[in-house]
Parts: C-alpha cells; sequence; structure tokens
C-alpha cells in the first residue's frame, strides 16, 4: 500500500477504537429535558433550599431574557438569586433590580458587587467566590448559572430531583449552545462534540472513572462541598473553572453527572469566526497545560482523524480513475474512516436539529480548532493580550 493508504489505515483503526472504546461520546442519550424530569420525579417530604449565583460581567443587553427565567423558576422549596455585579460599566446592577422589580420578585434577587480582583484570582472564579459569600452555610445546594443562560420553568427542580434522586454532588448541564449563524452552525455543535469527546459523559458519570468535568453554563453543587473558608480558593486562578470545579467536587469524594441540557439553552451569540476563534484561543492551550509536546501530539491526532480520512478518500478515488497503484486501497480505507467520522457526529447534529448532511463537514471544523488550538499556544508563548467582557487577559501557568 502507499503511504496515505497507510494513513488511511491507522485513520480507520483510530475511529473504530473511538467509536467503541471511549464511553460513546458521540451518543446524545445522556441528556435532561427539565420539564419532563420535573413532572416524573417522586418529591421529597421537602424540597431544599437552593441559592443561585450568577457572575455578570457587562450582560445588560442579554438579562431581558435571561433572568426573568430564573427568577421565576417554578421550584416548590426555598429559591434564591445571587447576581454578582463584576465590575460591570453598562448598569448591569440596576438592570437586574429593575426586572426583578418588574416581575415583583425583588425579594427574590440579591446583588452584591464583586471586590476588586486580588493578584492570583480568575475573574470568573473570584466573581463566583464574591456570590458564594452571600449563600448561607444551611442551603443545600448552590447553582451557578450564567447570565446568558435562559432556564426552563422547571430547570432548578429538575436539577434538585436528579440530585436527591440518584445521590450526586455535581449535576451540570451542557446548554444548548447558539446555532443560528453560518459559522455557529459550522462550529458550535462540533465545540459540544470535541467536548463529549475529550470528557465523555458517561465516563464522568460512572461512580468507578475519575473523569471529572461540567459545563459552566449550568451546574449545581451541594452547599457543604464548598464552605467558607475557603470557598472556591483551591482553583481561584483555574481559566477553564467548570472542570476544575468538578475535579474539587470529584477529589472531594463528591458524585458526578454531567449530560445534556435538552431545554436550558444560551442566547449568547456568536455571529462571526472572530468571535467563537477568541472564545476557543482564550483556553484552548491552558487545557493542554502549556505543553509543547501536548499542543504537537493534539496537532497530529487531529489531522490523522480529521483529514487523512477525506484526502485519502479523493486522493484515492483520483488515483483509481488515473489508475494509479494503491488508488483502491486509499479510497476504501480512507472511505470507510470518514464514514465513521460523519456517522459519531450525527447524533449531534440532530440535536441541534440541523440536517446530517452537515457530518460531512466535521474534518473543516476540526481543521478550524486545530489552528485555534495552535493560535492559543502562540498567545501563550508571545505574551498576546486580549480581552474578555471588557477585562484584558493573559494566560499564566498556575
Amino acid at each position: 500500500m502507499t503511504a496515505l493508504a497507510w494513513a488511511a489505515a491507522v485513520s480507520l483503526v483510530a475511529w473504530i477504537f473511538l467509536l467503541v472504546g471511549r464511553g460513546f461520546y458521540w451518543r446524545t442519550a445522556l441528556s435532561m429535558n427539565t420539564a419532563r424530569m420535573a413532572a416524573e420525579a417522586r418529591a421529597p417530604d421537602a424540597w431544599p433550599a437552593v441559592w443561585a449565583v450568577v457572575p455578570a460581567r457587562n450582560e445588560a443587553d442579554v438579562l431581558s431574557r435571561t433572568l426573568p427565567t430564573l427568577l421565576s423558576q417554578a421550584y416548590p422549596g426555598e429559591f434564591h438569586v445571587v447576581l454578582v455585579d463584576d465590575h460591570s460599566t453598562d448598569g448591569t446592577a440596576e438592570v437586574a433590580e429593575r426586572i426583578a422589580a418588574e416581575l415583583g420578585l425583588a425579594d427574590r434577587l440579591r446583588v452584591v458587587r464583586a471586590d476588586a480582583l486580588p493578584p492570583g484570582w480568575a475573574g470568573k472564579v473570584w466573581a463566583m467566590q464574591n456570590g458564594l459569600r452571600h449563600v448561607p452555610d444551611d442551603a443545600a445546594y448552590v447553582l451557578f448559572t450564567d447570565a446568558d443562560i435562559s432556564h426552563a420553568p422547571t430547570s432548578v427542580q429538575a436539577l434538585v430531583a436528579r440530585a436527591e434522586r440518584d445521590g450526586l454532588d455535581l449535576v451540570s448541564l451542557m446548554v444548548r449552545l447558539r446555532a443560528e449563524s453560518p459559522w455557529e452552525k459550522l462550529l458550535i455543535p462540533a465545540f459540544v462534540y470535541f467536548f463529549a469527546k475529550l470528557y465523555p459523559f458517561a465516563w464522568v458519570s460512572h461512580p468507578r472513572r475519575r473523569t471529572a468535568a461540567a459545563a459552566g453554563g449550568c451546574v449545581l453543587v451541594r452547599r457543604r462541598l464548598l464552605p467558607m473558608p475557603p470557598g472556591l480558593e483551591p482553583i481561584r486562578n483555574a481559566v477553564i473553572d467548570d472542570c476544575a470545579l468538578a475535579r474539587l467536587v470529584a477529589d472531594g469524594g463528591g458524585r458526578l453527572w454531567l449530560g445534556l441540557g435538552d431545554d436550558v439553552v444560551s442566547v449568547r451569540a456568536y455571529g462571526s469566526l472572530g468571535e467563537i476563534w477568541r472564545m476557543i484561543a482564550r483556553t484552548a492551550f491552558v487545557q493542554l497545560r502549556f505543553s509543547a509536546w501536548l499542543l504537537v501530539g493534539t496537532a497530529l491526532g487531529m489531522l490523522l482523524l480529521y483529514a487523512v480520512p477525506p484526502i485519502a478518500l479523493i486522493a484515492g478515488l483520483a488515483g483509481l480513475l488515473a489508475g494509479a497503484q494503491g488508488g483502491l486501497d486509499a479510497l476504501c480505507l480512507g472511505g470507510i474512516a470518514y464514514a465513521i467520522l460523519a456517522a459519531t457526529f450525527v447524533p449531534m447534529l440532530r440535536w441541534y436539529h440541523l440536517s446530517p448532511a452537515r457530518s460531512a463537514l466535521l474534518p473543516v471544523a476540526g481543521f478550524l480548532y486545530t489552528l485555534m488550538t495552535l493560535d492559543s499556544a502562540r498567545r501563550f508563548w508571545f505574551h498576546t493580550g486580549d480581552h474578555w467582557k471588557g477585562r484584558p487577559y493573559e494566560m499564566r501557568r498556575p
């Protein structure tokens, strides 16, 4: 066989392994429809108290679409919302207070101003810590949720019901991210797909596995696992705060559950490639623990998985038509690998209500995410700063 056919054979073996040996990460079976979960849940004798903490920095433009869904939760027990105004310059705090007053739910909302960001703390984690300070020690659960998340009316009830029923200490939903613009349709479902491949949801939920992950848009945690102090201080410098929080809970002996949130959605728009690029480049090299070796391995692995199959398929077909030696081998091996690659992406596309035909574009998304990861390393090595919600940031080693 030709070198390309051999590469396609290696890629095919890798895809067969991923298909059956990576926790069936490509399936969307681990999901939660909060309305259905709440309706089917067995009511406890008394619903435990829940306090939601919402870090908010310059979120005035989205709060009208999201905060009412949180304040209006149909939760049978005690429920309060702490919104942490993280030095906003757009009137976030005032907008939040006005919304609560208009809904007649001012008694359910407490707006607090975050203290000045101390050295060594990541901005969002510091805002979460400021909110956690206002959660009573006797509260049963803390719900960390982002300001751009729109909740179903029974969201909190369903999360608590799952935690109480299964004895879980952290329940997290990968919310349905917005996928409306052309770039969002290409890259957002792929982002969730890649996240699930990195952290297979079934492994996160398995009590005997050490895989720990959460999705920061919606994370319910037992309050007793985050006593004050230290609260979130052990993960104070975490840029990928959701997975760091999951690891903190797991290391404390907690049980985790992570799944897709059918009816909990993000209203955050990423209309351009540049917006998605900056979001990924901000954390990708952090995920690789700032390792050049892991960067090289990741880049080569992504090329093997997502570039070799379509290249082998096209080159093999061209070689077969031209009568070149090895064309049939490359065509068959690359074609089968490409078929498996695309098939594993179809469930995620269906979850996003997108055409399964888009699965053929997964290699394009994989190539772009590889470039974003390489750019993330460049930004770290050359100390290239950027802004996130108006705040300058620069990746730093822990």
